[in-house]
């Protein structure tokens, strides 16, 4: 009995590493305008890890250091994240004056540049993965360079607005090759045998990095705002970014880059067309197509409307994020374990319904009353920490072995262009609104509209995951039990520890 209690940690420790490993690789992630640690670049990916190398030799010093450096480019690639991305891009956009047409569109252009997935593997696979991948990467965070110039800038004010749009658009053109490169490079590096183990402990650093880079940023962002400097504190962010992102570059130069552990194809273009003549593939791109324009109408707009209508500061929405992130972790092992019992599909369903009343709830906070916005952090937390995992390993479930970075490209891309056309339709449907006005008795600002619409279009898509078959997958009745007796589990361990500690006062 005792020899069991000692392992207990180390066994717990082991599935919660594991799932983190899930969250690596994960479809995108919830809400683009909203800064969430361990959000960005590669965790917002679309191919999974291939199969390790781990047949072929590779000495263990180079691999060591490459782990390393890996773990902390990855921690200082959040401070990329937390100085020129969510919150902070949507303050470039409230600083320059852009309507919510531009700030849909900026919320839009990383998905758009989805659509370059499927080049992407074939340029990466013709040119070297890790090649691609530092000169990519770093390009991609040296491309925000121009964004500390802007405020002093004598130009338009609409020139500034292209010019924001123009370099967020390139930073998510080479982020996307960038991504994909890594993806297939740490495949490779990574030992299959120590993978949920080490991009677990990877995304707990990157999550706490994220985590204080993105409440330091807001902090700075808050106070320059008093001060009225926030000009001068944006492009001081932006400069750190780039920083930043060259520290990056030197990092993943450490890295080698091991003997592939298969053949590579660079010139089999057709079969980056196989995916959309497979009915069960076409299957889950419609629920992905569905689903993400769903989400896409309203997700830019969740940080506009705190800074703008609720006044909540960046600080606090920063600290906002960082809870959805720390759930979506701690949750993982929960969702990971109900996965492997009753299959992703039941997961699919109930967090597709669920998750329909998150936007329901961003109609009821005002700048006095804002405890809704706590609710909404567990609840997003727990619903998208499942249907995350869920919508990875359901496409994987469909997609053969053979070709497929292919099929997971192809996802990738449907879901992103899907995303990208609903968050600019979101921003031209927010700009024809009036700013205020009023419904069923109660005062509404325009953005309410869009997050009603998104909940009523999350439902229609709901209703297409039921359609989704899965071989051998469990009902949502089962899921629902599952749920019950572990929840009774709980509360008699936490009967058994309060029993335990009243023991031990007497």
């Amino acid at each position: 009995m005792d020899n069991r209690r000692a392992t207990l940690p180390g066994q717990l420790r082991s599935i919660v590493l594991s799932r983190l490993a899930f969250l690596t690789t994960a479809l995108p992630i919830l809400r683009p305008g909203t800064t969430l640690p361990a959000s960005s670049a590669p965790y917002l990916s679309g191919p999974q890890l291939p199969p390790s190398a781990e047949a072929l030799h590779q000495p263990p010093g180079a691999l060591r250091r490459s782990l390393t450096s890996s773990s902390a480019e990855g921690m200082v690639a959040e401070v990329v994240s937390a100085c020129a991305g969510g919150a902070v891009l949507t303050g470039w956009a409230l600083y320059l004056g852009c309507n919510p047409f531009w700030i849909g569109m900026l919320g839009a252009l990383p998905f758009f540049a989805q659509l370059t997935q499927l080049p992407a593997a074939w340029f990466t696979a013709f040119a070297g993965q890790r090649r691609v991948a530092i000169a990519a990467v770093c390009a991609s965070r040296q491309a925000l360079l121009p964004l500390a110039a802007l405020p002093f800038l004598d130009v338009s004010q609409q020139t500034k607005q292209a010019l924001l749009l123009g370099v967020a658009g390139l930073s998510a053109l080479l982020g996307v090759l960038g991504n994909n490169a890594w993806v297939t490079w740490m495949g490779e590096l990574v030992p299959r045998r120590i993978r949920g183990r080490y991009f677990g402990q990877r995304t707990a650093a990157c999550t706490l990095a994220g985590t204080a880079a993105s409440l330091s940023a807001g902090l700075l962002l808050d106070r320059a705002r008093y001060l009225q400097a926030t000009g001068q504190a944006l492009a001081a962010l932006a400069l750190l970014s780039c920083a930043a992102g060259a520290i990056t570059a030197v990092l993943m130069s450490r890295q080698h880059d091991p003997p592939p552990g298969r053949e590579r194809h660079p010139r089999d273009f057709a079969a980056g067309l196989r995916p959309f003549m497979d009915p069960s593939a076409r299957s889950v791109m419609a629920y992905q197509v569905a689903w993400n324009a769903s989400v896409g109408i309203a997700a830019s707009f969740f940080s506009l409307h705190m800074l703008q209508n609720l006044e909540m500061g960046f600080a606090l929405v920063a600290a906002q994020g960082a809870s959805v992130a720390a759930i979506r972790i701690l949750v993982a092992p929960l969702w990971g374990k109900a996965i492997d019992r009753v299959g992703v599909r039941p997961i699919l369903i109930a967090c597709s319904f669920g998750i329909v009343a998150i936007p329901i709830l961003w109609v009821v906070p005002t700048r006095d009353c804002l405890w809704p916005i706590a609710f909404d952090a567990l609840l997003s937390g727990v619903l998208w920490s499942g249907h995350g995992l869920a919508s990875f390993q359901l496409p994987l479930a469909v997609a053969p072995s053979a070709g497929r970075s292919f099929y997971l490209a192809a996802f990738a891309t449907v879901g992103g262009l899907s995303f990208a056309l609903a968050s600019t339709l979101g921003g031209a449907i927010a700009t024809a609104l009036p700013s205020h006005f009023v419904l069923w008795g109660r005062p509404m600002v325009r953005l309410h509209a869009l997050f009603l619409f998104s909940s009523l279009a999350r439902m229609g898509a709901a209703m297409l995951a039921l359609r989704i078959r899965e071989p051998r997958a469990g009902s949502v009745d089962e899921l629902l039990r599952l749920t019950l007796d572990g929840a009774a589990r709980v509360r008699l361990q936490m009967a058994r520890l309060s029993f335990q500690l009243v023991r031990a006062r007497r």
